[in-house]
């Protein structure tokens, strides 16, 4: 069983810093932000602190009005394909460069969800070889 006095401190840093616990406002979550890259800067250190701040961060990235559209695009978003449009974008790739897809045209409407279109088994090896990724990544 806890103290009576560590459960006394743990309430006033509560009380102190609402935010660790449940983020309430906007400014909460810019101060839970703040926080989060000042203890990033000792991560090993600050690795308990990092993780009960992550949680409220994403509970209220999860329920916030402001990241409405993100959050239901991002539902609704074929994981294969955002991994991909994350490589191309690392490497600075468009449509004509990525031959394992085939044509320029094959390419967009598989990036762009067209309907029957979609990356193949054959397509995942392919790129996971060219990016040195699993091809898992894009199942």
């Amino acid at each position: 069983m806890l103290n009576t006095a560590l459960i006394q401190q743990l309430r006033t840093v509560l009380g102190e810093l609402p935010f660790m616990a449940h983020i309430e406002t906007q400014k909460d979550y810019e101060n839970a932000l703040a926080m989060m890259d000042d203890l990033i800067e000792d991560y090993d250190t600050n690795k308990p602190l990092i993780e009960i701040l992550a949680v409220s961060i994403e509970r209220w990235e999860d329920q916030a009005e402001e990241f409405k559209d993100f959050n239901a695009a991002i539902a609704g978003a074929d994981n294969g394909i955002a991994v991909l449009k994350t490589l191309m974008d690392q490497h600075n790739l468009g449509v004509a460069d990525l031959p394992e897809l085939g044509s320029k045209g094959n390419v967009s409407k598989i990036l762009n969800g067209a309907e029957g279109k979609k990356l193949t088994r054959k397509h995942m090896e392919a790129l996971g070889e060219r990016f040195k990724v699993s091809p898992a990544l894009f199942f």
